[in-house]
């Protein structure tokens, strides 16, 4: 199914929700829709859902116009926030329940009856809730009645699928399983899905398609690693990284990056940021928390050699804070440059107020001009 968004906007109570989007849904495809809390993630489902109508534009399913028409009148799924099931009703019975109301063409009584009991076992079995199939929705735990939630959707087969940030509810391990579920279910091409978060790392590891929200704009769409890797504005690279990305104002040139600290190294040549620049031009340095390592690397190490030979730049300061979160340290530190955080893997233990070093390798940067328009971002390495 091809679902287009032709400058669909939304006002409420005289205020913007959504400004004009244009936007055209890989068919058969997931499209991730990345933004904050209230950047429209949930104003534009319900548009695309036909539970609201926008205040201008128009939407198109494979080329008619449905704006305005009802969600009863259109094959769509839906699953929200909070799992939402009928409570008197058994499992088997709520994932059947959307069945009941399709016209199933050329089946009645057995045959509709015994065609329905295939569909909620099949999908029941690929969400692994069939053992519960008898149960009431209360006697389930969170995970389980979200699967439920889940099936029901999926059992529709519909050709639009929309899921509002359905697993935000849950612990972190079972949002890892389901999201790994999920992948693998939607990567059929049965249906054109379109999955809201607030999660860059979750929109990586879904994959598909990524469409960037801010504050009821739409700033980037394409393929989630693209826009991930280059970000067209600040704005993008903002909301595609957590933690944030680390920003630092920089004095730019066609040859050198110059910090507030005094802390410089050469560029490389590149046409498109040597004409956007001129010598002694500003613009801010975006540097990825995993970008960052406490260790210097060896003039002779082979990760530089990859990297073009560029050598390592310092930043020092003290320790603020070290969360140990997984498998993973967020350090903060406090420098001369402002606070800067790090991603880096392990658990490592530093006290507090204590000095710090961080390094990172200057091929790694992303640079904004004033305006926040990417002016170069880091080469993508190509795995052998």
């Amino acid at each position: 199914m091809q679902l287009v968004l032709d400058r669909v906007g939304q006002h409420a109570g005289g205020q913007p929700q959504l400004y004009p989007i244009s936007l055209a849904l890989m068919p058969g495809a997931l499209t991730v829709l990345l933004g904050a809390t209230r950047a429209g993630k949930t104003t534009l489902l319900r548009i695309m859902a036909g539970l609201d109508a926008p205040s201008h534009g128009r939407v198109l399913v494979d080329g008619r116009d449905v704006t305005g028409v009802p969600v009863r009148e259109r094959n769509v799924a839906m699953v929200y926030q909070q799992f939402i099931n009928y409570p008197s009703m058994t499992v088997a019975e709520n994932i059947a329940a959307p069945l009941r109301r399709q016209a199933t063409a050329g089946l009645s009584g057995t045959a509709l009856e015994r065609d329905i009991d295939e569909r909620v076992r099949a999908v029941a079995q690929r969400l692994r809730i069939e053992p519960f199939l008898d149960r009431l929705p209360a006697q389930l735990s969170g995970g389980q009645q979200q699967r439920v939630a889940l099936a029901r959707a999926l059992a529709k087969r519909a050709p639009l699928v929309l899921l509002d940030e359905p697993l935000v509810n849950l612990d972190y391990k079972l949002r890892e399983e389901l999201r790994d579920e999920l992948t693998r279910l939607f990567a059929t091409g049965e249906s054109t899905v379109v999955y809201a978060t607030t999660d860059p790392a979750e929109a990586l590891l879904l994959g598909g398609h990524a469409a960037v929200l801010d504050r009821g704009e739409l700033l980037q769409y394409g393929p989630a690693a693209d826009v991930f890797h280059a970000p067209r504005a600040l704005r993008v690279a903002q909301a595609f990284s957590d933690p944030p990305m680390n920003l630092l104002p920089a004095t730019l040139s066609a040859t050198t990056v110059t910090l507030r600290d005094g802390t410089q190294w050469p560029l490389a040549s590149d046409a498109q940021r040597d004409s956007a620049l001129a010598d002694g031009g500003t613009g801010t340095v975006g540097l990825r928390a995993g970008a960052l390592r406490l260790e210097r690397r060896d003039d002779h190490d082979d990760d530089r050699e990859r990297s073009g030979g560029h050598r390592d730049v310092a930043i020092a300061g003290t320790v603020a804070l070290a969360d140990i979160a997984g498998s993973d340290t967020f350090l903060h530190v406090n420098s001369a440059l402002g606070s800067i955080v790090a991603q880096l893997s392990g658990v490592r233990v530093l006290d507090l107020g204590s000095p710090a070093t961080l390094y990172f390798d200057p091929s790694q940067l992303y640079l904004f001009d004033d305006a926040g328009a990417l002016l170069r971002a880091p080469a993508r390495r190509v795995r052998p």
